[in-house]
């Protein structure tokens, strides 16, 4: 059964949700896995987030701003509050 709603969706949210899991798929400091969609892995880089990632290596490298922004956003997303 179709849905009848139209999503519009927030490229703003998919970025930064793309940003957090690169944080989580680090390696040899600032490499990532690009297992991710190819045109928020575009903008990532046109926001100086991420070096250019076409290429034929499986990984992107995080800029310093990229690499501070992916921590942030993945502990703001997906870290549990501490228990009391």
């Amino acid at each position: 059964m179709a849905s009848a709603m139209v999503m519009t969706i927030d490229e703003e949210k998919v970025d930064d949700a793309v940003l957090a899991l690169l944080w989580l798929t680090l390696h040899d400091e600032r490499r990532a896995w690009k297992g991710f969609d190819w045109d928020a892995l575009d903008r990532l880089h046109h926001k100086g987030l991420i070096l250019d990632p076409k290429g034929k290596a499986k990984s992107v490298v995080l800029t310093e701003e990229g690499l501070r922004r992916s921590e942030s956003l993945f502990a703001e997303l997906f870290a549990r509050a501490p228990r009391q």
